[in-house]
C-alpha cells in the first residue's frame, strides 16, 4: 500500500498520472468543434505561413506566364503578327473578318439583308431538321485559312480561337444539351489524329460548363470528299452515313451539333437525322464559318 502511494507521487511529481490524464482531456475538448451530427472535427485555422505560401506561389506563376509571354508572344490568328491578347485577331484582320453573330434567318441563319422578316423563304417552303443554326464569322480567305490550320497544319490552338467566337451562339439552356461535334470516319482520324470538331466542342464544354460526347455519332461509311460538289451531289455522299452509337444518351436531349465549316448544310442535315430517329428532341448547329455567297459552294 505505501509502495504504491509512494508510485502516484512520483507520477503527479512527474506530469503524469490523474492530472495529466485531466489536462490532457480538456485539451482534446478544447480543440474539438461541436457540430449538429454530434461528431467531433478537428480544425486547423489557416496561419500566416500558409498566406505567405500562397501569396508565393501566385507571384511564381505570374512570372512564369509573363517569361512565357516575352519567349512566345501572342500571335494573330489570321496573319501572325504580335498582339497582346491570345487567340484574338489585329486590327487589319479584325476589319476584314465578317462577323455573323446572332444575325440572319432565325432558323438557318443566313444574313437577311435590307428585309424586316425573321425567317427565310427556304426555311418557310420546307423547314430544316436542325431547328437553328449559327456561324461565327462569313466564309472567306481569312477564316478559311485559320480553319486549315486546324485540320491540315496541326495547329491545335486554333481550336480555342474559333471556340472564342462561338461560345455567345450556343445559347442558354438547361443539363438536357449536349455537344456532339460532327465525326470522321476511322480511317481518316488514323491518318490526321484528330478530329477539329471535337477540338472545338471540347473548348466550347469548358467555357459554357455543358457536357459533350465526342463518340455520342459515328461516321460508318467513308464519304469522298465533298469540296466542288453541287448541293444534290452532297447530299446523296452523306446519306446514311451516320449513326448514334448509344440512344439512351441523346433521348430527350437538345444536341448542338459543331463543325468548323458549313457549306450546304447537308453534312449537318444528315447528322440531325440520325440523332432525331434516335430521339433527340431538338438539334442545333453552331459552325465557326459558313459559306454565305453561293460561288464559294465550288472553292
Amino acid at each position: 500500500m505505501r509502495s504504491k502511494q509512494s508510485a502516484n507521487a512520483r507520477s503527479c511529481r512527474n506530469g503524469s498520472g490523474p492530472r495529466r490524464n485531466a489536462r490532457s482531456l480538456r485539451c482534446a475538448r478544447n480543440c474539438m468543434s461541436n457540430n449538429s451530427s454530434g461528431t467531433a472535427v478537428l480544425v486547423r485555422c489557416r496561419c500566416v505561413r500558409d498566406k505567405r505560401r500562397d501569396m508565393l506561389g501566385r507571384g511564381l506563376r505570374n512570372c512564369a506566364r509573363w517569361a512565357l509571354d516575352f519567349a512566345l508572344p501572342p500571335r494573330c490568328a489570321g496573319c501572325g503578327v504580335v498582339v497582346s491578347d491570345a487567340h484574338s485577331f489585329c486590327a487589319d484582320c479584325w476589319k476584314r473578318v465578317e462577323f455573323l453573330g446572332q444575325g440572319g434567318c432565325a432558323t438557318c441563319g443566313i444574313p437577311l439583308r435590307a428585309t424586316d422578316i425573321d425567317t427565310c423563304a427556304a426555311c418557310l417552303a420546307k423547314p430544316p431538321r436542325i431547328a437553328r443554326t449559327r456561324a461565327a464569322v462569313a466564309y472567306d480567305e481569312l477564316s478559311r485559312s485559320v480553319a486549315i490550320r486546324l485540320k491540315y497544319g496541326r495547329k491545335v490552338a486554333a481550336a480555342k480561337t474559333m471556340a472564342r467566337y462561338m461560345l455567345p451562339l450556343v445559347g442558354e439552356g438547361g443539363a438536357d444539351r449536349l455537344l456532339v461535334p460532327v465525326p470522321l470516319h476511322r480511317t481518316r482520324l488514323w491518318w490526321r489524329g484528330f478530329n477539329q470538331s471535337a477540338l472545338v466542342a471540347h473548348e466550347l464544354a469548358k467555357g459554357l460548363d455543358i457536357d459533350s460526347d465526342p463518340f455520342a455519332l459515328i461516321r460508318v461509311r467513308r464519304t469522298p470528299p465533298l469540296k466542288g460538289m453541287t448541293a444534290l451531289q452532297r447530299r446523296k455522299a452523306v446519306a446514311g452515313a451516320f449513326r448514334v452509337r448509344d440512344k439512351a444518351a441523346v433521348a430527350g436531349k437538345t444536341i448542338v451539333l459543331v463543325d468548323d465549316v458549313l457549306t450546304t448544310g447537308s453534312t449537318a442535315e444528315a447528322c440531325a437525322r440520325a440523332l432525331k430517329r434516335a430521339g433527340a428532341v431538338r438539334v442545333e448547329l453552331v459552325t465557326w464559318a459558313r459559306v454565305v455567297r453561293p460561288a464559294q459552294l465550288m472553292r
